[in-house]
């Protein structure tokens, strides 16, 4: 996904006048040959548009907003239900504070959305009323195996992650902080959202949420140890 060349540089032009290309590539971090390419194929990539926007002291959540298909973003203000942030938690601070509960730790210092890849998977799992993805397939006009292939892969397009969040009924830029293009405090989730959420939760929730993540952990660890003696046969028998 990707947004007009054409607005990008009508945006530039009003973010950084009298900037060329070569300034905004020093500025912004990204290379001159990656910019050159996607402005002449006519569609300037997300990520371009937040490195820009974030370099010129642009919250990247608004600046995408100045383009199609994201204009929604800028009115979209609700705050993240409890299910996402801790859809985003790390596995690791979700045991902490079972050990806190327990009386065997001291008590964490207060920690964002850090230590673990963005789970775009874990995220759509907990917005999820069982034909969210039904509807995030026909609303997109892609088939479902696309949009759960990429699932599988733990990432959606930008484009994609908004939809989905547009169709669970939940704030449109959470579909962007998982991603990992913005972050969770640029896209105005309360600073204690983590803390919060984890205050709400039984011992017993804590304790089965913090289970069935190293559940999966467990079963990804097995396939990729799997998959890795599978490698060293192959070349053993090549060698």
């Amino acid at each position: 996904m990707s947004v007009s060349a054409i607005a990008f540089q009508h945006w530039v032009s009003q973010l950084a006048p009298g900037s060329s290309t070569a300034d905004v590539c020093r500025q912004s971090g990204v290379k001159r040959s990656t910019l050159a390419q996607q402005l002449v194929r006519g569609k300037v990539a997300e990520t371009t548009v937040v490195a820009v926007a974030r370099a010129y002291g642009r919250n990247p959540v608004l600046g995408l907003a100045e383009f199609e298909p994201y204009t929604e973003l800028a009115a979209s203000l609700a705050p993240p239900t409890d299910a996402e942030v801790l859809s985003q938690t790390p596995t690791a601070r979700l045991l902490r504070e079972i050990l806190v509960r327990a009386g065997s730790q001291s008590p964490p210092t207060p920690a964002g959305l850090v230590g673990e890849a963005a789970g775009v998977r874990q995220w759509v799992e907990a917005i999820d009323d069982g034909e969210l993805r039904q509807r995030v397939s026909a609303a997109a006009g892609i088939a479902p195996q696309n949009y759960s292939a990429q699932l599988s892969a733990n990432r959606l397009a930008p484009e994609l992650a908004v939809r989905t969040a547009r169709e669970a009924g939940v704030g449109l830029r959470n579909g962007l902080v998982v991603t990992g293009l913005v972050t969770a405090e640029e896209a105005g989730w309360p600073p204690s959202a983590v803390e919060d959420a984890l205050s709400r939760l039984s011992d017993a929730e804590l304790t089965l949420l913090a289970a069935e993540r190293l559940a999966a952990l467990g079963r990804g660890l097995k396939r990729q140890e799997h998959d890795d003696r599978a490698d060293r046969r192959a070349w053993e028998h090549l060698g």
